[in-house]
């Protein structure tokens, strides 16, 4: 049995084509790039850190204030979960100081853990902490796992990441 032949359809090179079917592969290829744009944190005392550098280990973003007296009893408590393998803290200052009036305010408070000069919440989305001491609790693929508020023991967020 034979089959019907049918005659080809010319198909338009692509010089011939729309130009706004041009623009398609690069728009494409402009909301592929814009994926991959990489959060970059500054740290109190100025230094730039890629926020995809953390990734891998649980961080704990936490905001604190000079006044705030819980957020001064639980310092040493982040300070020493801050130096556990695969947890990092970062500190935020509530009251926004900046630059090296937060360096010596964190030395002052006995702050070992690294502080960030800006608050990096609104870059991933998170709302502003109504209390304190409020820690964000990220898990190492970088998603919000849970917010706590108040003072927190180094225990209780052990228990909360699983080590």
């Amino acid at each position: 049995m034979q089959y019907p032949r049918y005659p080809s359809v010319p198909r338009p090179k692509v010089s011939e084509w729309p130009r706004h079917l041009l623009l398609i592969p690069a728009v494409i290829m402009v909301l592929a790039l814009a994926g991959c744009e990489r959060t970059e944190l500054q740290r109190a005392d100025g230094v730039a850190v890629d926020w995809d550098s953390y990734r891998g280990q649980w961080v704990l973003v936490n905001y604190w204030a000079e006044w705030c007296k819980p957020c001064l009893e639980e310092i040493p408590e982040l300070n020493h979960l801050d130096k556990s393998p695969g947890i990092s803290v970062l500190g935020v200052n509530f009251d926004g100081v900046e630059g090296a009036a937060l360096v010596d305010l964190g030395q002052k408070m006995g702050i070992e853990f690294t502080m960030l000069g800006q608050d990096p919440g609104p870059d991933f989305g998170w709302k502003t902490p109504m209390a304190l001491p409020a820690t964000f609790v990220v898990d190492p693929a970088g998603k919000l796992i849970e917010t706590r508020f108040g003072p927190q023991t180094e225990e209780d967020l052990m228990q909360l990441i699983g080590s």
